[in-house]
């Protein structure tokens, strides 16, 4: 199948339209606004990155979480706010990869600008040359129609006073037609002479349009190689960060397996018990009868030291 290039398309009948050039600027346009719409795009994104990250990094430094406990699940929830610090550096910095691939896509941008602004400029140049050259040609195109028709009008006039007696009129009318044909012979050298200055003017804006369609068609092949790559650049970004995201979670998962979780509970039982048998405990009855006893032993001995007290004095 043949390659369709620029050059091969975008052309005009009419030799003033410049539709075709035109629709390749249109075309190349609307590129650099979607290069530009995918920078602030990846601008906005990495704005959200940092400041998740900063959100998240400030959340783990500064908000307590489980400081009083202890043993294996202290140690775990250390291994976790590690792990939340890890995955906020990670945010930090995917935003600060982001920016750097959004200011390549900008450094891109600027360089094809001015890339196109030459061919632009040149282009502009034999337009506007092309349409100043073609009015000068239909100028002088009237001119030699109106010096045609004021030699007809001459011979016309020399034809009806052909029948005049007086000399001298008709001495006036013959030099008026002499002074017409050389004026239309004129105007007939300085016609052709803008006819070919407006074909080399043509050939010129073939030229330098062909050489723009060649231009233009590089700038946008290499637009969109660019495109494509910092796209699919993004998103391996994005799945690297989904992957290191899900790392973190399982090094918290290793950090407190059921077997230590079970030793932590084993440890927890026995500082609650101190080693106590539960089914050593009295029953509550036998607790209410020695309550009773030692609130009736502390009476006693409370009347016994009030009567010493009294008889001493």
């Amino acid at each position: 199948m043949t390659r369709s290039l620029f050059k091969g398309n975008f052309w005009s009948a009419d030799i003033l339209s410049t539709v075709g050039y035109d629709s390749i600027i249109q075309h190349l346009n609307n590129g650099r606004k979607n290069c530009k719409e995918f920078e602030e795009f990846l601008k906005e994104r990495a704005a959200v990155e940092e400041r998740y990250g900063k959100d998240l990094l400030s959340l783990s430094r500064k908000k307590p979480c489980g400081q009083s406990e202890t043993n294996t699940l202290k140690r775990a929830l250390e291994v976790f706010k590690q792990q939340v610090d890890s995955v906020a550096q990670c945010h930090i910095q995917l935003a600060q990869s982001l920016r750097e691939e959004a200011r390549k896509m900008e450094e891109f941008r600027e360089k094809q600008k001015l890339q196109r602004k030459k061919t632009e400029l040149v282009m502009d140049a034999v337009h506007k040359q092309k349409s100043l050259q073609f009015k000068k040609t239909m100028d002088a195109k009237k001119n030699y129609e109106q010096k045609c028709r004021d030699k007809d009008e001459a011979e016309q006039a020399v034809s009806r006073s052909a029948n005049l007696v007086n000399p001298k009129q008709q001495e006036k009318l013959f030099v008026k037609l002499a002074t017409s044909k050389t004026a239309v012979e004129d105007s007939d050298k300085a016609y052709m002479l803008h006819i070919s200055t407006l074909d080399k003017v043509r050939e010129e804006w073939q030229s330098e349009h062909i050489k723009a369609c060649e231009a233009f068609e590089a700038q946008e092949c290499e637009r969109i190689n660019f495109f494509r790559n910092a796209l699919w650049l993004h998103v391996n970004q994005l799945s690297q960060q989904c992957v290191t995201s899900d790392e973190h979670p399982s090094c918290m998962r290793i950090s407190t397996p059921p077997r230590r979780m079970q030793s932590h509970q084993e440890r927890l039982q026995g500082l609650i018990w101190q080693g106590e048998d539960p089914s050593q405990f009295l029953k509550p009855h036998q607790m209410i009868l020695i309550t009773l006893w030692l609130m009736t032993t502390v009476c006693s001995i409370s009347n016994i030291n009030e009567t010493r007290a009294f008889s001493g004095k």
